[in-house]
């Protein structure tokens, strides 16, 4: 693990919105509080994120989370516009749905798969494009466009989402430990996509090898896994105070709200 004691950013404001160009990067190597959706407009160069190099180019969106350390070394003039948001920000707005918060906490728990970035094409990059546009327009007034920007929000996850590397082909299945983290993080809702056998059909193993491989891997059992990423949502949700109990068992699948305090007490 890339560790180090760099300058941190501390952003108080739920979302913040800027687009500025660049010749050359004026930042220290840092880490933040918050989560960043950065937007390369235009430009050539590097990102070096927790001490590793990807190059970037315009057209490429990428996403930070709190404690990744990161700068730019620019080789052409860079044009960024940046989407930063806080966990206050996604508890205090409720205009957003279960499915979006879903999709957003699945984008984030599981950014080591994309971290050089999306080089998305098409019409998603055609649709990003346009949606950083609007941002920008938008940001000379975020209280009065406050939904605007965070439906936004959730147009560039569920574009971002479905780019993933581990959803672009459904003809391979990777044994890889993180596509696992992947399929954990994306199905933690389904109890059901989370039994052993499902999961060793899904990932072509037998059934008997998948906890003895998660475990010599990842350390940690993939029951204790599950148990422990479950858990930390419910907590989230509980600290959020937007859902009852009730509908947060709902939410993770589970029989009633006895089950979803045994998980508590048990994390």
């Amino acid at each position: 693990m890339y560790i180090s004691n760099m300058k941190r950013y501390r952003q108080f404001e739920p979302v913040l919105i800027s687009s500025f160009k660049m010749l050359e990067w004026k930042h220290p190597e840092h880490n933040h509080n918050h989560y960043e959706f950065i937007f390369i407009r235009e430009g050539l160069g590097r990102h070096i994120i927790n001490g590793h190099p990807y190059p970037y180019e315009g057209g490429m969106i990428f996403l930070l989370g709190p404690d990744d350390e990161h700068y730019f070394e620019i080789e052409q003039h860079t044009h960024f516009v940046y989407l930063k948001f806080t966990d206050a920000y996604l508890a205090c707005n409720p205009a957003g749905s279960l499915a979006a918060i879903q999709h957003l906490e699945y984008l984030i728990k599981s950014r080591e798969t994309h971290q050089t970035g999306f080089q998305l094409v098409g019409e998603d990059k055609s649709s990003v494009e346009l949606i950083f546009d609007l941002l920008v327009l938008w940001r000379k007034d975020q209280t009065g466009n406050q939904e605007l920007i965070w439906l936004q929000l959730f147009s560039i996850v569920h574009i971002l989402q479905r780019n993933m590397p581990e959803l672009r082909s459904s003809n391979f299945r990777s044994r890889d430990l993180q596509a696992m983290f992947c399929y954990i993080h994306k199905n933690i809702y389904d109890p059901n996509r989370l039994r052993s056998n499902v999961m060793a059909q899904h990932f072509n193993i037998a059934n008997d090898y998948l906890g003895i491989y998660f475990k010599r891997q990842a350390g940690i059992t993939l029951r204790n896994y599950i148990q422990h990423y479950r858990s930390t949502l419910i907590g989230q949700r509980i600290t959020a105070g937007r859902a009852t109990l009730k509908e947060i068992a709902v939410e993770f699948g589970l029989t009633d709200v006895s089950h979803l305090t045994k998980i508590i007490h048990k994390a």
